[in-house]
């Protein structure tokens, strides 16, 4: 009997911390703590609540860089579900670059749901779905697992929008439907990448629909692991999230690859050099013949000049 008790003793007290890590972990922003422990490979400025801070400077140069050249560097670091695909695309004609900041949804169960809600307005919130969005700073995007709920799925329209882009300057990335798809789209600069479009709206009255389980947690998005912190590239309907600790790597990379076929394709114009050659690892003549063109055109180029000066010190060619 004492033997009976003990188990249920144990039983009671693992229900008890599982119920605390579930009460920890969904439904409230992750604690600094915990953020830090989960990107300890980045090593510089963080925002107040830990979330790693990538500075203005190369999220300015990565509008410049292309998906296939994030895609290359992550690769080659081990980073290989980090793109997602086959988004449908708000103002398509623009680049999206920011800092991600991650919500996390699930379908609604009506006694789940309530615990949240009410914690949520003891804490004078109001409205699940703009929880995420009163945590956005300039250069942020808000990026959201809304495992795709379409009819009755949306939480975005274009009030919610007009916040979004009031407080970031971007769009957004959102693995579920949007509504007010008019709206939205006379945003200037709201560049988003949505999974589909739908009139409906969430949590009509009389029946829920979805409930926020999880804010700036690790996110999937699709087939990629997204931190907060994370770099968002997104052009021509496809997204990458660059981890933050490799986001100058992709920036510098990517400046020299763009140099290089900016001087390859020159040379070959002039017939200087036969595609044989310059498809091939350089010789030393056309490296040189490569630094010097860098000299010579450093204040013209588009890449920063002093970018370029560091190019030429730190060059490994």
């Amino acid at each position: 009997m004492r033997k009976c008790f003990l188990l249920y003793r144990i039983a009671g007290i693992a229900l008890l911390q599982c119920c605390l890590f579930f009460h920890n972990a969904f439904a409230q922003q992750i604690s600094r703590d915990e953020l830090l422990f989960l990107t300890p490979e980045w090593k510089g400025e963080r925002f107040a609540d830990g979330r790693p801070k990538v500075s203005d400077n190369i999220l300015a140069r990565m509008k410049h860089v292309s998906i296939e050249e994030a895609w290359a560097v992550l690769k080659n670091a081990g980073y290989g579900y980090q793109l997602t695909e086959n988004w449908l695309v708000i103002n398509p004609d623009s680049v999206l670059v920011g800092r991600a900041v991650t919500a996390v949804f699930m379908p609604a169960r009506p006694d789940v749901w309530k615990a949240i809600d009410d914690r949520g307005k003891a804490q004078g919130k109001k409205g699940q779905n703009t929880w995420p969005v009163d945590l956005l700073v300039k250069g942020d995007v808000y990026v959201a697992d809304q495992f795709g709920a379409h009819k009755n799925g949306p939480t975005i329209g274009d009030n919610v929008g007009n916040a979004i882009y009031a407080k970031t300057g971007n769009g957004i990335v959102y693995n579920g439907a949007v509504r007010d798809l008019r709206g939205l789209k006379e945003i200037g600069g709201f560049t988003s990448f949505v999974e589909s479009y739908d009139p409906s709206y969430h949590n009509p009255p009389g029946d829920l629909n979805t409930m926020i389980v999880g804010i700036n947690q690790p996110t999937r998005i699709k087939q990629a692991t997204v931190m907060p912190g994370d770099v968002v590239l997104g052009e021509n309907g496809v997204v990458i999230f660059i981890p933050p600790h490799l986001a100058e790597k992709v920036v510098t990379t990517s400046e020299v690859v763009r140099l290089r076929d900016m001087f390859g394709h020159l040379r070959l114009k002039e017939g200087k050099y036969t595609a044989g050659q310059i498809d091939a690892r350089w010789s030393a003549d056309i490296e040189k013949d490569f630094s010097a063109w860098l000299n010579q055109h450093i204040n013209e180029l588009p890449v920063p000049k002093e970018q370029i000066q560091n190019i030429l010190k730190n060059r490994t060619w």
